[in-house]
């Protein structure tokens, strides 16, 4: 009882899309922490877009990341205690800020781009070659 939905079928937690892509993230989370643990994953994302961008708006690239606004300006606060992100005003509008990676920042990011290959190698490791091709293209269509 409980566990069937409206049309009848029985409703099972492991079967489910949610539950599935929340445990393979889990377990790409763990190896991402493994091989880079000066960052989280969310200031690795925003180091490496912003050092591929040279220079954004907090929200051009909170938005560039897939980072939602609050979310972005803490970690962009904490990069930036670091030294690893520098912000600047805007000169045309005021209540925007530039920000831009620092030397420090860079050098960061230089360094743990080898341990980036590593995190997605060991994460699609399970997959054959082309499985991880066809895995990541439906990914993808899925945003």
């Amino acid at each position: 009882m409980g566990d069937e939905t409206k049309n009848g079928q029985p409703y099972h937690l492991d079967s489910q899309v949610g539950f599935t892509m929340r445990q393979a993230n889990q377990r790409h989370l763990s190896i991402f922490a493994r091989h880079i643990p000066a960052l989280t994953p969310t200031q690795f994302a925003t180091i490496a877009k912003l050092c591929e961008l040279g220079q954004a708006s907090q929200n051009a690239l909170g938005r560039a990341t897939a980072i939602d606004a609050a979310t972005i300006k803490g970690v962009v606060d904490r990069l930036r205690r670091r030294d690893l992100v520098a912000s600047s005003p805007d000169p045309n509008d005021q209540r925007r800020v530039f920000l831009t990676p620092t030397d420090a920042g860079r050098a960061l990011y230089a360094s743990v781009i080898p341990a980036a290959h590593a995190v997605t190698s060991e994460t699609l490791s399970p997959l054959e070659p082309e499985e991880r091709e066809v895995f990541l293209r439906l990914l993808r269509k899925m945003i």
